[in-house]
């Protein structure tokens, strides 16, 4: 498992000990650039180790997804030997390693401030849920947040939830980020850094910085609109053969060719004359859609949807069909990506599986997730010089993620 030496943050070293999705995530995205990661897990697996999707072993997609290219040891966490180990593991990092990923709470044997004993130029990450440490979790920031309540059908009164994690995802992604930054501060100072990263602080940015939060300040309240594009013209339209496409012309240009492919150009010019618009601004475009809507939906009922990809060849039209995952990875377009490599994932079998999508020089290979546990001897006997039978006892139980 060990990365090429070309790698951005190969020599790296990170310590993981974490659950659910946005400190895993944080630490593949370094793993995937190259960084020995190394997840700590109890004994016997956490709460991640059989999160659904399951393969049909029992064995976890998820765990299994998300744990690609490291290294997993495992360790009786209520043993004061097994919190030892750790801290000596933090000392024993070497000047590329000190790095803590983490969101288990409420330990203090794990905190910044008890492992900064040991090594005082450590990076510290500790993930939470809101800004003050009490508990939150993505589906209960992103009903505080407001987005449920502007998401569905216009006449749907009821909050909708999304399906994927955004704030889990995002604050992955700012974990990442953050080690990096710390650590080049380190390179330069010398100095270690305690970073807390909030869920909740991480919806509120992302909102504020896309406009939500300003806009509600002003006064104005985001209107629900189905799958309408706010602030422009896009939406769903059904095709004659049952399909159903996503149409995004985001630009003027977009618009005059979807115009043209269409034989509405004239059409809507006279629109623009009797309403006193100007369709190549988003705002008229958004303001009018349900009109402009009503025009082209029938222009899609009577084509199929071949005769729409063939209509909207060469022009700059943006679209695209609606598919299930099913369809996504039965498409041959899929095995042909290069994210993309068949790993040989223990427990599952011969899979597709997505390597870091920042292509650059020393990435793309992409390694299975280890069984869980399977290097607790490796690490504890390289790095600290514990004997194999001292390593093993700390191990303790071994689980199931990841194992067939």
């Amino acid at each position: 498992m060990h990365a090429s030496e070309t790698a951005p943050l190969a020599g790296l070293r990170v310590l993981e000990i974490s659950s659910f999705v946005a400190a895993p995530l944080g630490g593949l995205t370094l793993a995937q650039l190259g960084a020995e990661v190394i997840r700590i897990d109890r004994g016997g697996g956490g709460a991640d180790a059989g999160r659904w999707p399951l393969a049909p072993s029992g064995v976890s997609l998820y765990w299994t997804g998300l744990n690609k290219g490291k290294r997993s040891v495992t360790l009786d966490f209520r043993a004061a030997e097994s919190r030892k180990i750790v801290a000596d593991l933090v000392a024993a990092s070497g000047p590329d390693g000190g790095i803590v990923l983490t969101n288990a709470p409420g330990r203090d044997w794990l905190g910044y401030r008890e492992l900064a004993r040991h090594r005082p130029d450590l990076i510290h990450l500790q993930i939470q849920g809101r800004h003050d440490g009490s508990a939150a979790v993505d589906y209960t920031v992103n009903a505080a947040t407001g987005f449920p309540l502007i998401t569905g059908p216009e006449e749907h009164a009821g909050p909708v939830n999304h399906v994927l994690p955004a704030w889990d995802v995002a604050c992955g992604l700012y974990a990442a980020l953050g080690l990096l930054a710390a650590e080049r501060h380190r390179r330069r100072t010398g100095e270690g850094r305690a970073i807390t990263l909030a869920l909740e602080d991480v919806a509120l940015a992302v909102a504020g910085h896309l406009g939500f939060l300003a806009e509600a300040q002003l006064g104005m309240d985001r209107p629900r609109i189905g799958n309408y594009l706010y602030g422009g013209f896009a939406r769903d339209f059904a095709t004659a053969d049952g399909a159903r496409i996503m149409l995004v012309p985001l630009t003027a240009r977009h618009f005059a060719d979807l115009a043209k492919v269409t034989g509405l150009a004239a059409t809507f010019a006279e629109l623009e004359r009797l309403l006193g618009a100007d369709f190549s601004t988003d705002g008229d475009r958004y303001a009018h859609r349900e009109v402009i809507a009503s025009l082209l939906a029938p222009w899609f009922s009577q084509r199929t949807l071949a005769d729409v990809a063939s209509a909207f060849a060469g022009s700059s039209v943006l679209w695209e069909r609606y598919r299930s995952f099913t369809e996504l990875t039965a498409d041959p377009g899929f095995a042909a990506n290069p994210l993309l490599r068949e790993i040989d994932q223990p427990g599952v079998g011969r899979v597709l599986a997505p390597g870091s999508p920042l292509a650059q020089p020393g990435v793309g290979a992409v390694q299975p997730a280890p069984v869980l546990g399977a290097d607790t001897v490796d690490v504890l006997t390289a790095l600290l010089g514990l004997p194999a039978e001292a390593a093993a006892r700390a191990a303790g139980p071994r689980g199931a993620a990841g194992a067939p």
